[in-house]
């Protein structure tokens, strides 16, 4: 959520980078801004009038302590008026700051400089590329047809327990499931992120804060009996832990991971584009969360993406890094870096990992702050990175990794497997 002082400060600014998301922020601002003027009227007013209550209290006491009863009543009958003035200037400033926050909840983050023009991820802009990209035999197959032929992933079983979206993973699957899961935790906390296990589902405050509430309502899973919401990503509880916190400069950088199951509503679509484990309704993954800084951020963001590009190295992935375009911009993130690895079966490049900063976006919705070195209080930077999402790792691991006698696993993952080869 950007910050009212900062939309009064660069409005021009801002409204030409919005631009860049096909986002009109003039009006908006205008209301909000004059709000805002509305808002600290009601509040001078409000303090006279609480001064004044304060003065008059102290006058009551000393007009009863010297006998002057009369008077005092007279007062007290004033002081009674200006409660009732102070009480409708308090629901008044109330509701108006209210209403800023539901025109600021609106807003996507401005993007950072660095991001190209575009309109949706046929204009995003491949900044790397590394690994070959395997040459296979003739009877190659997709992932969704090795995983029946070595009995791995069975689709249709999730689909009579659950529905569509919600695969069941067996025998060498499950293992190699959960041996990425491992290898991503042992990889993360080697880098000095803090392992943590976090609930599943979170609070509305909680999805408000992170930025899934409002814009990805539709895409989220409530629990309407206890006004819950399974998380999307492991990102929302994980910031949340210091939300309203005020942080020590010393405490700063917090480097977090953690592992869960994430659960998206995404609208359905039928084709091999999300066949298979291309896309899930529930998925698991492993995240990144930094709460650092503002000067750091950007440096912090780097560090992400080189971390994430050491994982694929080790798993022998082809992979590529795209700058996402402001069009495919998340609603809340300021800078974007999406990691897709090639599926050589299928032919494309798949989305397995992104790493954001989003400023302090998320920071001012959850009011965390800390203290720098001249003791003022400022707004954090909050960053996070999936290392990584399983479901199309293990799509791209079956694909790129098969051969004629079965699927070679790669050397990094056998201790954690316990087995060289999928036959």
């Amino acid at each position: 959520m950007l910050e009212v002082k900062n939309i009064k400060a660069h409005k021009d600014a801002y409204c030409e980078a919005l631009k860049k998301r096909n986002f009109e922020a003039e009006e908006i601002f205008e209301e909000i801004l004059h709000l805002d003027e509305e808002r600290r009227s009601t509040q001078v007013q409000l303090d006279e009038i609480l001064s004044e209550s304060n003065n008059l209290s102290k006058q009551i006491g000393q007009l009863f302590k010297n006998g002057e009863a009369e008077k005092a009543n007279q007062l007290k009958e004033k002081t009674t008026h200006l409660k009732d003035d102070s009480k409708q200037l308090s629901i008044q400033m109330n509701t108006t700051s209210d209403k800023i926050q539901e025109l600021l909840f609106q807003i996507p983050n401005v993007p950072h400089d660095s991001v190209p023009t575009g309109q949706d991820e046929a204009d995003n802009v491949e900044i790397f590329k590394e690994g070959d990209i395997p040459e296979l035999t003739k009877n190659a197959l997709p992932h969704w047809e090795l995983a029946k032929k070595y009995d791995l992933i069975d689709f249709e079983l999730g689909n009579k327990i659950t529905g569509a979206g919600f695969p069941v993973f067996k025998g060498k699957g499950a293992r190699l499931q959960r041996a990425l899961i491992s290898y991503f935790l042992d990889k993360n906390t080697e880098a000095g992120y803090n392992e943590l296990q976090v609930p599943h589902l979170v609070n509305e405050e909680s999805a408000y804060g992170t930025g899934q509430l409002p814009d990805k309502e539709g895409q989220m899973y409530h629990v309407t009996g206890d006004n819950l919401y399974l998380i999307p990503t492991s990102e929302v509880p994980l910031t949340n832990i210091y939300r309203q916190d005020l942080l020590n400069a010393n405490q700063l950088p917090i480097q977090m991971t953690t592992y869960t199951p994430c659960f998206r509503r995404e609208a359905g679509s039928y084709g091999a584009h999300v066949r298979g484990l291309n896309r899930l309704h529930q998925f698991d993954k492993v995240e990144l969360v930094n709460i650092v800084k503002p000067e750091d951020s950007y440096e912090v963001l780097d560090q992400m993406v080189e971390h994430i590009k050491g994982i694929l190295r080790e798993l022998e992935l082809p992979y590529r890094i795209l700058r996402l375009c402001a069009g495919d911009l998340g609603f809340t993130s300021a800078l974007t870096f999406d990691f897709e690895l090639y599926s050589t079966a299928q032919e494309r490049w798949l989305e397995i990992s992104s790493a954001s900063n989003f400023e302090t976006f998320q920071a001012n919705r959850l009011k965390i702050r800390y203290k720098d070195k001249n003791n003022k209080k400022k707004l954090v930077h909050t960053l996070n990175g999936s290392s990584l999402a399983l479901p199309r790792v293990i799509a791209g691991l079956l694909e790129n990794c098969q051969t004629d006698e079965g699927i070679k696993i790669p050397e990094v993952l056998v201790p954690y497997t316990g087995f060289e080869w999928i036959k």
